[in-house]
């Protein structure tokens, strides 16, 4: 296979589950009406969009999404992605591939790497000592590997969907109920921050195995999901390591860099248009894609071209989620056009 263009997208199914089956505290679920809406809803949106490549999160039940790919008509084109234990307890990142572009075997990953450690002693005497003691995602991180030209190397891609902004529930904990009247006023502001905590810790392991695959080693590689954070959070920070954008034409690029979409999109637009949720009337962008320097237009190695991207979020604007099968996420997709920067140096352009 030799692919001139490559679309990549990510898309949150909103707990799509089977209907009638628990979900979080609701022990009902989705009626079989709304069930239906946004089976019909998800379908329309990927016989829109067909990416080659979709990044899925808050999938519930295998069998939801192999009903959507269904409906879009799409089973016969496309692998799909889902771990063996999908059976609607719980919540799990999933695929869908293009035919005749998946490579080996995909794995989810839910401890983090054996050798992180977040702990330190301080930086000087006025620093206490920090340890943070998480040794797991709290969603498993789908890795696969596709290889969309035969003439180069695999590209290794992950799904993610890490730790909302939601305070984390305190009020259940023993130390909370034994001082009650105490903590009452606190527990927004400590749940908060033990969410953002994970989230850090989370983004922070995987961009420990990103590192261990990136380094020295040239291999492209593309994130996708959910992060639960901005494109200039630290959360996205530690994920891309705050790459230069701004450099001359084919002299930049970083070995462990990660380029957001989002921002190669600013750069081809007069504004920022860019939102994928919203909460409390404040609209963020908190799905990303993100890609290695081979995916980056002013890298001295890249291979693939950004081409621009779609973001449908319309829906966003109405809170009608179950009466509308809609989800409460932006849909992005990106494409990039196979352009080496060899090819483009010797003076030849693939049409």
């Amino acid at each position: 296979m030799k692919l001139r263009n490559l679309s990549i997208a990510s898309f949150n199914l909103y707990n799509l589950n089977e209907p009638g089956l628990p979900l979080y505290t609701d022990p009902d679920g989705w009626p079989q009406d709304a069930y239906d809406r946004k089976i019909d809803w998800s379908q329309r949106v990927l016989s829109r969009l067909k990416p080659q490549v979709v990044g899925f999160q808050e999938l519930w039940h295998r069998a939801s999404l192999e009903r959507v790919v269904a409906r879009a008509g799409l089973t016969d084109q496309y692998d799909l992605l889902i771990p063996p234990d999908a059976n609607g307890t719980h919540i799990v990142c999933a695929a869908m591939v293009q035919k005749g572009l998946l490579e080996g075997t995909p794995e989810w990953i839910t401890r983090f790497p054996q050798k992180f450690i977040l702990q330190s002693q301080g930086d000087d005497p006025q620093t206490p000592a920090i340890a943070v003691a998480i040794n797991s995602f709290s969603r498993p991180v789908l890795h696969f590997t596709i290889r969309p030209r035969e003439d180069h190397g695999p590209v290794h891609v992950f799904v993610c969907h890490f730790k909302s902004k939601g305070p984390t529930k305190v009020f259940r904990e023993p130390w909370f109920n034994a001082d009650r009247t105490g903590y009452q006023p606190h527990q927004t502001n400590l749940g908060a921050a033990l969410s953002t905590i994970r989230r850090t810790a989370e983004a922070s392991a995987l961009r420990f195995l990103l590192t261990g695959i990136m380094k020295g080693t040239d291999a492209p590689v593309i994130v996708l999901g959910d992060i639960n954070d901005s494109q200039h959070s630290n959360t996205a920070n530690i994920l891309t390591e705050q790459p230069r954008y701004l450099v001359g034409d084919s002299v930049g690029g970083g070995d462990v860099a990660l380029y957001t979409a989002q921002t190669l999109q600013e750069y081809r637009n007069t504004r920022d248009v860019y939102y994928t949720h919203i909460h409390q009337d404040i609209m963020e962008s908190l799905d990303h894609i993100l890609v290695s320097q081979e995916f980056y237009d002013n890298s001295k190695k890249r291979l693939w071209m950004f081409d621009g991207m779609v973001v449908m979020n319309d829906h966003l604007n109405w809170d009608d989620h179950a009466e509308s099968g809609t989800n409460d996420h932006g849909i992005i997709a990106a494409r990039f056009r196979y352009r080496p920067i060899k090819v483009e140096a010797a003076g030849i352009v693939e049409s």
